[in-house]
Order: C-alpha cells, then structure tokens, then sequence
C-alpha cells in the first residue's frame, strides 16, 4: 500500500508542519467559533403568533431526553477519540490533524447557517404556549390577537429559534469510517455499512428525540439534516478522498506528501548513475540499425588519460 512507503508521521516529528500550514484554517475556525456565539447571543426575530395559531404550539414544555451537554459528547468528542485511535495505532499525524479539523469545520460551518437561519425565522417551538404562558393564563391584543408574553425572556427568546436542527459531527464520522473500512472496495461485504449507518442512526434517534420532546418540528429536524449532511461531505471531501478511491485510507496530503518524498527520491537516484550512450553505427551493406554502445568505459579511460 502506498501508505507504508512513508512510515511514520508523528505530532513530534510533523506537528509543527502541518499546523504552520493550516494554521490560517485554524483562525477562521475560531472566527466561525465567535460568530456562532453571537448568532446566540442576539434576539432572534419574533414572528407573529396569534391566538388561533396556539393549537399546535401547546405542547407541554419539558426538558431533553438527550442532554444538551451530551451532545457535544457524541458529535465531536467520541469522533475525535476515534480519531486518536486509529492515530495511536497508525502513527499518522496528518490523518489526526485533518480529521479533527475536517469535524470542526462541519460542526461550526453548520452551526453557523442553522443559527443565522434561526434568528432570521423566528419560527415558534411546539411548546411556545407555556413557554409565553408559564402560568396558563394566555393573554392577546385585542386587535391583532397576537401573544402578549408574561414568561421568562430568556425562555421566550428560546421559544423562537426552533428551526432548523442539525447534527453535522455524527455525518462527517460516517464518511470517515467509510474510508478506513474502505466500504466500496468492490468485495461485497455489505456489512460493513452497518458501521458506516451507526452514526447516521444515532444522529437520526437525536434528532427524533428533539421531535418527542417537543423542542423542535419535524421540519426542523429534516431540513437540517440535509444542511448537516452536505456540510459534512463537503469538508470531508476537502480532506480525503471518496470511500472508493484506492487511497482511501488517508487523507490527500498525505498521499501528496508519498508523490513529493517518491519525485525527491528518483531524482536522487538519477544523479548517482550514468547512462548508457545511444549510438548510430555504420553495418555492412544489406544490414541497418541502432547498436548499444556502453560508453562508461570510454569516458573511463579518457579520464585516465588513455587513448583507444
């Protein structure tokens, strides 16, 4: 495999490298860090919520079956430890480097658009009633019948950023295991897309659980499924190869890296050998053609001083 031709590539022996070289990626991935904060910590836009529109926004308000806190847990860390797994045993920097910067770009690029989609909506959570009402003493205008809130502010603001939901971390880890399972090798051995679905499937119960608990739509969760997902592939793809490719396994500056260290070594080579002379000699008649003529012996004798 083209990958053992290079042996190994530490944190000691490349950790500078690489992070010197990505290290404009590394601040705009905090620059996305910050502007994500602030998407959070603006007011969202408050859509209009009338009285008759409170049938289907009088969900009771409860808390996450799958905690906040968890979430992280399962969508960047578990991945990030896998990662460190396969680095542990592989001892291939690059591909540590890039995995964990490839699921940092999907979590925060997606953060990012869901969030500024979310202030821009103002879409109402399906338990916004107790959420405006904590009380249940439900209070309109008298003109436009719209909701005259009594809740807690920072509940309310909560109450309108229900749309969309993503998970991007569980989708770029499902790439990644295609690649090091190498899933489409043309073998058949279809089991190995039950490794691949496993993190489609949790990030998909995650997401069903935010249904149930009345925090988000079922459009919500979709439509950010697809965002998540297509982030996901896009910066996967910007660091690794398709799952068919042959060189799969590890990402492309990896593989750059063998072409470049593969060139340095021919050239070397090039240099310590001298070639064989071509030359066109005279044949009798009725006869034609190239002759090869080792030269080295020529020249060898030259520079002795020797004459044929």
């Amino acid at each position: 495999m083209m990958a053992d031709q290079l042996g190994c590539y530490t944190i000691k022996s490349h950790g500078t490298k690489v992070a010197r070289i990505h290290m404009y990626d590394w601040i705009i991935l905090l620059l996305l860090a910050v502007i994500d904060g602030l998407l959070n910590i603006i007011e969202p836009f408050h859509r209009f919520v009338g009285k008759d529109m409170m049938t289907d926004l009088r969900y009771p308000l409860k808390g996450n079956t799958v905690p906040f806190w968890a979430v992280p847990l399962i969508g960047i860390v578990l991945p990030c430890a896998i990662f460190g797994g396969i680095y542990f045993k592989k001892k291939n920097f690059y591909d540590l480097h890039h995995g964990i910067l490839g699921i940092l770009y999907s979590v925060l690029i997606t953060a990012v658009i869901t969030d500024a989609i979310k202030d821009g909506v103002g879409r109402p959570r399906p338990d916004f009633f107790w959420r405006c009402f904590p009380d249940g003493k439900d209070v309109y205008d008298n003109i436009t019948t719209g909701v005259i809130c009594h809740g807690e502010k920072s509940v309310i603001k909560e109450g309108h950023k229900s749309f969309p939901r993503s998970f991007a971390g569980l989708g770029f880890l499902a790439w990644y295991l295609a690649g090091k399972i190498t899933v489409f090798d043309r073998r058949g051995h279809v089991a190995k897309l039950c490794i691949v679905f496993l993190p489609l499937l949790t990030a998909a119960l995650v997401a069903v659980s935010r249904v149930d608990d009345y925090w988000h739509h079922w459009q919500d969760v979709f439509a950010g499924s697809l965002i998540g997902l297509t982030v996901a592939s896009f910066c996967y793809l910007q660091f690794f190869p398709y799952p068919y490719d042959i060189d799969a396994f590890w990402p492309h500056a990896y593989t750059l890296q063998l072409a470049e260290a593969s060139r340095n070594s021919n050239t070397a080579n090039s240099f310590s050998v001298r070639p064989t002379e071509i030359e066109t000699v005279n044949i009798p008649e009725g006869h034609g053609g190239i002759a090869l003529r080792d030269s080295n012996r020529v020249i060898d004798n030259m520079e002795s001083g020797r004459r044929l």
